[in-house]
């Protein structure tokens, strides 16, 4: 037959009486340390006796013994109780101070442009904190997958999430390398991509994400096609740089590679741009210290902007609007 585990509600009421008296063996005593009147250490002490069903003392005018019930239940009891409390004194250090620790999931495109240049110095900064960054592509549950927060592009945050805001909004850059475009005639319009290899991505629900493009007011998905289908922006962008192809990708991520004449950037005037990328987490009365120490290092080390703003304000054909907060 199936055990009932479930605690009774109440069934630590009077436990810290008990044991105060215990030690001293006087109710005024126990009273004068829990800062309670000896009536209130006498009816707890009662409420604890008859939820349990025994007597625990032995009371005469003159002194206070245990009972056999009450000895048995002080062996038991007594360390069990200063076991919470330790219990609890080391769960109140995680709301103290920055340290143990932090598990964040993060896409590789992010890795590059943002994470990689901190980590170094946050750990320095925070020796208390252990940094676990998952890089993976999967729009995870930070419930259940054990993570503090996410960082994604803002699009791409659900609505009831707290989102703060990491980086200013960018393009994504659709470009391609010298070598490609000698072979073939610059796209200068969006309809001229179809004679183009285009490197695409394959969303985390299984599909292939379009290319988009902003048209006056309007945002266009263009659907396109080429040699190589990737689950990750940095793949696109070092095979863009082999000349397989065009790639679209955000612009951070392909600056370098366009400052230094690796890449070009094709189709700037319909460029779409992205509402930047995001730190996200569940609701603000969970953010302890050592996910405020991540948010406020990056920040003072990126340059984001740390202005209130809503996500639901943004150009994209993206769905939900996450709920912006400066932290």
């Amino acid at each position: 037959m199936k055990q009932n585990f479930t605690v009774r509600h109440g069934a630590l009421d009077g436990v810290e009486a008990f044991l105060s008296v215990a030690r001293h063996r006087n109710f005024r005593k126990a009273a004068a340390e829990l800062a309670v009147t000896p009536s209130a250490i006498s009816q707890a002490v009662r409420a604890l006796e008859a939820r349990i069903g025994a007597a625990l003392f032995i009371r005469t005018t003159r002194s206070v013994g245990l009972t056999e019930a009450g000895e048995r239940f002080l062996s038991r009891a007594g360390p069990a109780f200063e076991e919470l409390i330790a219990a609890s004194d080391v769960a109140r250090e995680f709301g103290k101070r920055p340290t143990g620790l932090l598990r964040l999931s993060v896409p590789p495109a992010v890795m590059p442009i943002l994470l990689e240049p901190l980590i170094a110095s946050f750990c320095q900064a925070y020796p208390e904190i252990e940094l676990e960054i998952v890089a993976s592509g999967e729009l995870v549950d930070l419930a259940t997958g054990g993570f503090d927060a996410g960082i994604r592009l803002g699009e791409l945050v659900a609505a009831d999430m707290v989102a703060v805001r990491l980086t200013p909004p960018f393009p994504l850059v659709v470009a391609g390398s010298p070598d490609y475009l000698r072979q073939r005639k610059r796209p200068e319009r969006i309809e001229d991509l179809r004679g183009h290899a285009c490197l695409r991505m394959r969303r985390s629900n299984g599909s292939v994400a379009p290319w988009r493009f902003a048209d006056g007011n309007k945002t266009v998905e263009a659907i396109v096609a080429g040699p190589l289908i990737a689950h990750d922006y940095p793949t696109l962008l070092g095979a863009a740089i082999q000349g397989l192809g065009l790639a679209q990708v955000p612009g951070p991520l392909a600056g370098a590679s366009i400052a230094d004449g690796r890449l070009q950037a094709l189709l700037t005037p319909f460029a779409v741009s992205s509402p930047g990328a995001f730190l996200y987490y569940p609701e603000r009365r969970q953010v302890l210290p050592k996910l405020r120490a991540f948010i406020d290092h990056v920040r003072l080390h990126s340059g984001g902007d740390p202005a209130r703003k809503r996500m639901g304000k943004r150009r994209s054909p993206e769905p939900g609007a996450a709920k912006a907060a400066d932290g």
